[in-house]
């Protein structure tokens, strides 16, 4: 292969990148080609570890205080509790895509917006 064909292909290539980068770009502006942050398994892999990690750190947190205060079972449930509605809690904001900016209203605003729009 020649450099004028090889720069030829690079040239070639990198105008196919830049258009798909306008459609892309055009799309999102528009609306139309809205595309989702995450696949199906992705999301589903999200939640689970958001719910099983809110659960670990209330069980890791209620054994730990358990052990200092010498109180066995007691802090561990009311945590493993407590943790539990933490991790549903933050398993919901993650499926409903609530989670994308600081501030829960804030992401619920933006949503609102974007079914007003719809």
């Amino acid at each position: 292969m020649s450099e004028h064909e090889e720069l030829s292909g690079l040239d070639d290539l990198d105008n196919r990148i830049r258009a798909a980068r306008e459609r892309e770009m055009v799309a999102t502006e528009s609306g139309s080609g809205r595309r989702q942050s995450s696949s199906g398994i992705a999301l589903g892999m999200r939640v689970s570890i958001e719910f099983v990690a809110g659960v670990a750190v209330g069980v890791g947190l209620g054994w730990g205080l358990d052990l200092f205060f010498g109180t066995k079972p007691v802090l561990m449930v009311v945590f493993l509790l407590l943790g539990g509605g933490a991790g549903v809690m933050n398993a919901y904001r993650a499926a409903k895509g609530l989670d994308a900016t600081v501030g829960l209203g804030a992401a619920q605003r933006r949503q609102a917006r974007r079914a007003k729009d719809s």
